[in-house]
């Protein structure tokens, strides 16, 4: 295993590698940036006091997508309307048109959980409102900043260097229900799927492989409770499991780089095609691909693949409100490099 050193991309600090073709971010970077100035500018004096925080500031580096009853930063719910739009704008400008609509489908669904739930004792902490902002840093003055929006089954975290979008990771995306089966108002409608491409392109990748290659991309009969290191700062750097991509052939090849797509197309189009050059020049070979529990619907399951870049984590073993197995999703991407702006050095 590699060891790793960790340190704050910050003026005044070491200075670290760039990423490839960094100039393709400065127009996401400077619309981020502008955005963000924005909504700051917005706020009063004490909404600055919790929303607007120094880029050291350790709560940064502080994530997790289970529901807790407190939190950084300000709560959707607390902005105005004008205030709420100014956030859409942010959000808008740092993910795709579709990877936007996600995200708000995502918090959409905290009503579904909110019926589903109304009994238990944390029920209330399940709403579509309870997501909160916090800025790191000056946008516009600091030459680093970034920002984390983070709620139940979503966080988004991003640093900007200069003109340039440095990281977009830990990205987490859930969805509970991920099939919609009960409507409950203001809800999607039944049917819906939330972060359906991202399961079944797994799903057919996992059942094209023959017996010797499910031999090693099968790694355990049960699904994991969860991802690895939920709420740590740092992704795990465990060893590659299962199947490597240079043993498949070229349509499995193909389906795989695919599914990596469409995680990366949650984010706006350049940082997007940005993290798949990364990719590509690592070399998809270099790339494993690990499937846990069934490889069928229904059941738990879940999907591990890890390439010199990044590790990318599913599971969908728990049930939702109603009580279907399985349908209830978490996936995470982090960064090998540069998760929260923080670079790992050999």
């Amino acid at each position: 295993m590699r060891a790793f050193v960790y340190s704050m991309v910050m003026v005044g600090l070491t200075c670290v590698p760039c990423r490839a073709e960094e100039a393709t971010t400065a127009s996401v970077a400077q619309s981020m940036t502008a955005a963000a100035e924005k909504f700051v500018a917005s706020l009063s004096p004490e909404q600055a006091k919790i929303t607007v925080l120094d880029f050291n500031d350790p709560q940064r580096l502080d994530w997790t997508n289970v529901p807790k009853p407190t939190r950084k930063g300000l709560q959707y719910r607390e902005m105005s309307p004008p205030q709420r739009e100014l956030c859409e704008n942010l959000l808008a400008a740092s993910l795709s048109p579709a990877g936007h609509a996600k995200s708000q489908r995502i918090r959409s669904l905290e009503n579904n959980l909110r019926e589903g739930e109304k009994n238990l004792t944390n029920g209330h902490l399940r709403d579509p409102l309870r997501y909160f902002l916090t800025i790191f840093g000056k946008p516009g003055q600091d030459p680093v900043w970034g920002y984390s929006f983070e709620g139940h089954h979503l966080s988004l975290n991003f640093v900007v260097k200069g003109d340039q979008v440095f990281a977009d990771t830990p990205s987490f995306w859930g969805a509970n229900p991920s099939i919609v089966k009960v409507f409950v108002p203001g809800g999607p409608k039944v049917g819906v799927r939330t972060l359906v491409d991202e399961e079944q392109l797994a799903f057919d990748l996992v059942n094209s492989l023959n017996a010797a290659q499910k031999a090693k991309a099968i790694i355990a009969k049960q699904a994991p409770n969860d991802y690895r290191n939920v709420g740590k700062p740092q992704p795990p750097h465990a060893d590659k499991e299962g199947l490597s991509a240079a043993e498949m052939t070229p349509e499995q090849q193909a389906t795989l780089r695919k599914l990596l797509v469409v995680y990366s197309g949650h984010l706006a189009d350049p940082v997007a095609k940005l993290r798949m050059q990364e990719i590509d020049q690592a070399g998809i070979g270099n790339i494993y691909f690990a499937w846990l529990g069934a490889t069928e619907r229904g059941i738990g399951h879940s999907y591990r693949i890890q390439g010199p870049t990044f590790v990318l984590e599913l599971v969908n073993i728990q049930a939702d409100p109603e009580g279907n197995l399985a349908n209830h999703i978490h996936s995470v991407w982090r960064s090998l490099e540069h998760d929260f702006g923080v670079t790992a050095q050999k």
